[in-house]
């Protein structure tokens, strides 16, 4: 009878455990190239590099030059190696498991637990660290593993050396939409996908201010299929299929959140 107890203790976890939801994925942050808006910087990838998927950035005379955020997050490193490794370097957070290095800078202007947006200047191109010449080491993390380069979501160039013009903190201005629901409340989520969490609705005719936007969970709605999601709010994230904001996908001038 104790056998039979166990095995029906053990059916009932496991049972259990398959009723639990997964947690679902946290969306990349749409990653912009490291440097001010409208400049033009050579990147270099190669497979022995250290790690592989770094990305080191280069142009004429760039010794000074500033180097800013790729992404919005929390600054959690602020280190000099002295002359080994990465030198000076700054990472940031950006949530999800998502970080950034920005290595063999000259000079720090940021410090750990500050928030950061596009285009804040975290620094200098230098050559610290076992750098044999001024440049930018740059990386994206994944949950610590070293991933492959993406900006607008685009990949970079694997192997080889391409031009990249940034885009970053071009504008910072928001934008504006209706919600067209054919009179249904639009669920309001916590993250940009319909797995997030439900945190209220907004009423059918409602005019929003749209903050940023984001790609997440593919939806159908009012104008059609789209994986956009819009940000109304700390936390608060609609599906554009349900917003009419005047364009067919991302609106000019918003940032990407």
């Amino acid at each position: 009878m104790r056998k039979r107890w166990f095995s029906l203790v053990a059916a009932g976890l496991l049972l259990g455990s398959t009723l639990v939801p997964a947690a679902p994925a946290l969306a990349a942050p749409t990653f912009k190239v490291p440097f001010p808006c409208g400049q033009a910087w050579s990147g270099q990838t190669r497979s022995d590099h250290s790690p592989a998927n770094a990305i080191d950035f280069n142009r004429t005379d760039d010794s000074g030059d500033p180097v800013v955020a790729s992404a919005p997050g929390t600054v959690d490193r602020v280190t000099d190696l002295g002359g080994t490794s990465y030198g000076k370097y700054v990472r940031i957070d950006h949530g999800g498991g998502y970080t950034t290095y920005y290595a063999h800078l000259s000079g720090f202007n940021v410090s750990v637990g500050q928030t950061v947006g596009y285009g804040k200047v975290l620094g200098w191109v230098g050559s610290t660290g076992g750098s044999t010449g001024p440049h930018l080491h740059y990386e994206q993390r994944l949950n610590g593993n070293d991933i492959q380069v993406r900006f607008n979501g685009s990949l970079a160039l694997y192997w080889g050396t391409k031009t990249y013009t940034s885009d970053n903190a071009c504008s910072s201005g928001a934008g504006s939409g209706t919600v067209d629901t054919s009179g249904t409340p639009l669920t309001v989520r916590s993250g940009p996908g319909t797995g997030y969490s439900a945190v209220g609705t907004v009423a059918d005719g409602t005019r929003v201010t749209i903050q940023c936007q984001t790609s997440g969970t593919t939806v159908t709605g009012t104008y059609g299929t789209s994986s956009i999601w819009d940000r109304i709010g700390s936390g608060r994230f609609i599906s554009d299929a349900y917003v009419y904001t005047g364009y067919d996908g991302y609106i000019p001038n918003v940032p990407r959140c």
